[in-house]
């Protein structure tokens, strides 16, 4: 049973030092390290990655970005009150709340929050465009579930937006795990050149390594690209303490796929050509889609993949590419571009795989939900899990892990190109 497999089992020693605090200088010199389907692996750099796609490979990213999420207020008596954005509540639609005047309503996070039992909190900022500085102001209203609440935001000039504001008054949400506060330097490096729809907290970080020469040279080699958008959330570093995985509560997170990306996926799927993808997030969202069409194809209307959904008896019988016209039909018929979903998905040793045939990815810490997913994508080697072999290989060749480390290119091990 999947629920049953002991997070233990996906453990690996990370020496603090394979941690680096900051990326190179060219995103895409970094290492590559390739894992073909035969198991056999090599070592490469990014910049080779158009040439080690199959020809007619659609690659899809996720171009979400990354929003100043940590905001610090001081209180009178120098309590410092730091408030993390998580997600919008109301307006809830993450492009109306950041174009919204005035006041905005999230779920946070909130640091020190026995110093805030009561009362507003404000600060005094200058966002792009107002010719005085504006007063923002946080007042706490009722917890949300876990360890969060929600906030209202106000600030005294009504022709700011919300997202000139949180531009203005926060800083990038870098890992815990970097151990140091955001330099001037992460609002461009944690953030991918093609990061264009606001409202994650965290990098989609394999997409870290991409240039406009890659993407230049992955037409030339006639690589398709496409783009969603999967909103990261603060849950992606959350680690697994329970015993077993089915004990973990998986996070979940918001995104948007596109008709025009959704009718490519059909005519790939249709065609048998091979469809990759940048980043687990992305693989995600990919592997959400046939659950959703699935779930309109039985007349339910939710949008919501939940955790344990892709592991049901009857998840066996959906056929993907009519899962994913059925999305496309359900669209068209309320005159809709995109789809705008929500997924829990945990994809563990046990999933099928519907979608993703190659996967771009960074090297992920131990014990986490996304080896878990690696661990499943890879398979195993004569009872081996052949993620092992790949991550002591990037060890023992000073690979560099995490979000500002290296990457590697994984195929599927029952791809056929």
């Amino acid at each position: 049973m999947v629920k049953d497999i002991k997070i233990e089992d996906f453990d690996y020693n990370l020496p603090d030092e394979r941690i680096p605090r900051h990326p190179l200088q060219q995103r895409d010199a970094c290492k590559l390290l390739l894992s073909r389907p035969d198991g056999v692996i090599s070592n490469r750099r990014f910049n080779e990655l158009p040439g080690l796609l199959p020809p007619q490979t659609l690659l899809v990213c996720n171009d979400t970005r990354v929003i100043n999420a940590r905001i610090s207020f001081y209180k009178t008596t120098g309590s410092r009150i730091e408030v993390f954005l998580l997600e919008p509540l109301d307006p809830s639609d993450y492009v109306l709340t950041f174009q919204t005047h005035g006041k905005c309503i999230w779920s946070c996070l909130v640091g020190n929050l026995k110093r805030w039992k009561e009362g507003t909190l404000s600060i005094i900022i200058n966002p792009e465009g107002a010719q005085s500085p504006v007063t923002m102001t946080a007042r706490r209203l009722h917890p949300t579930g876990g360890n969060a609440h929600a906030i209202e935001f106000t600030w005294d000039n009504p022709d700011v937006t919300f997202a000139s504001v949180v531009d203005a008054a926060g800083f990038i949400p870098i890992p815990p795990y970097l151990k140091r506060e955001s330099e001037e330097s992460d609002i461009s490096d944690y953030q991918t050149v093609y990061a264009e729809a606001k409202g994650s907290v965290a990098a989609p970080t394999a997409g870290l390594h991409f240039t406009p020469e890659v993407f230049a040279d992955l037409d030339a080699h006639n690589i398709g690209v496409g783009k969603l958008t999967l909103h990261v959330g603060a849950g992606t570093f959350q680690p697994v303490k329970s015993e077993n995985i089915g004990d973990h509560p998986m996070h979940t997170e918001s995104f948007s796929v596109n008709r025009k990306l959704l009718r490519q996926l059909i005519e790939q799927k249709r065609d048998r050509l091979p469809l990759a993808a940048v980043g687990t997030t992305s693989v995600r969202t990919l592997e959400s889609l046939p659950y959703i069409g699935a779930a309109l194809a039985r007349g339910e209307e939710s949008l919501h993949v939940s955790q344990w959904e892709a592991y049901d008896e009857s998840a066996s019988a959906i056929d993907t590419i009519d899962a994913l016209e059925t999305i496309d039909r359900w669209l068209e018929k309320r005159g809709e571009t995109a789809l705008t979903a929500s997924t829990a998905i945990m994809i563990a040793p046990g999933f099928k795989w519907r979608m993703v045939d190659a996967m771009v990815t960074n090297f992920h810490q131990p014990q986490s939900t996304l080896l878990l997913l690696v661990s499943s994508f890879l398979g195993e080697n004569e009872g081996i899990p052949r993620w092992r072999p790949l991550y002591e290989q990037a060890l023992a060749d000073d690979y560099r892990f995490l979000s500002y480390g290296d990457a590697c290119l994984l195929f599927r091990n029952d791809f056929k190109s």
